[in-house]
């Protein structure tokens, strides 16, 4: 399809397993071409997600103050909270499928939104995500984490953009599992307040722009996407933090090969 649709939970930070109901539902129905290509956009209440190469160590000890879920999704552990975007395309790749071409266009597209806010970030061979190089602040230090998987052709889960998020949560874990690197933020990067809600604009841009979507629109009811049935308290929520969001957009961009 030419066309990607986005769905915005809002200001209100998401429970994550809400968001993981609703991405199964998406993706389910996206399978069966019932939806078109889409992008849930979200705020998540503090949570760590373990994906399938989390190693013992590389989990919290004790209490971390957050849930801690096991995820189907690949990588190693991470944080997800308030002041950091995350996206989870629900999207067909095309045959012969190629995974890293599409991890690399969310690369790319975090890169091209950072460099927008001044901080240019590149990407580190062996290790996902996008990256602000070392200096004499520290060693390199990642501002945008990826964890994708493709199951029957479409993918899910996705990139997590910190904006102005708490980085002490990353101290009670090993991010990703690596050791020898740092996180930061947006705002740590620039020395000023910069939030969700302005990366978001530049981040549906060029995220649709790298996919290779000739257009974008939004939905404002999850329900089209997600369809029924839903839990009793996951759609009205849902509707209320879009409602604000009544702003449309349409955009060129060029075929990818990662589509």
């Amino acid at each position: 399809m030419s066309e990607l649709a986005y769905f915005e939970f809002g200001a209100t930070p998401v429970e994550y397993r809400e968001a993981w109901d609703l991405q199964r539902r998406v993706h389910a129905r996206r399978v069966a071409d019932e939806v078109p290509d889409s992008c849930l956009l979200l705020e998540h209440e503090p949570v760590y997600t373990a994906g399938k190469r989390t190693a013992v160590s590389d989990r919290p000890f004790g209490d971390p103050g957050a849930p801690v879920i096991d995820v189907d999704r690949g990588g190693k552990i991470t944080w997800h909270g308030p002041g950091q975007l995350t996206g989870y395309p629900i999207i067909k790749l095309r045959e012969p499928l190629d995974v890293v071409a599409y991890v690399r266009a969310l690369e790319e597209a975090m890169i091209r939104t950072c460099a927008e806010f001044g901080v240019s970030t590149v990407r580190v061979a062996g290790r996902s995500g996008t990256w602000v190089p070392g200096d004499e602040r520290g060693p390199d230090r990642k501002v945008g984490a990826i964890g994708a998987r493709v199951a029957r052709g479409a993918t899910m889960h996705g990139f997590a953009l910190n904006a102005d998020c708490d980085l002490s949560w990353y101290d009670r874990i090993v991010p990703c599992g690596i050791r020898d690197a740092g996180t930061t933020t947006l705002s740590a990067e620039t020395g000023r307040d910069i939030t969700v809600v302005q990366v978001m604009p530049a981040m549906k841009r060029h995220l649709a722009d790298v996919l290779g979507y000739l257009t974008w629109r939004h939905v404002y009811d999850v329900g089209v996407l997600a369809g029924p049935p839903l839990e009793a308290t996951a759609l009205p929520r849902a509707r209320q933090a879009a409602a604000p969001r009544r702003e449309a957009a349409t955009t060129a961009a060029a075929p990818a090969a990662a589509r």
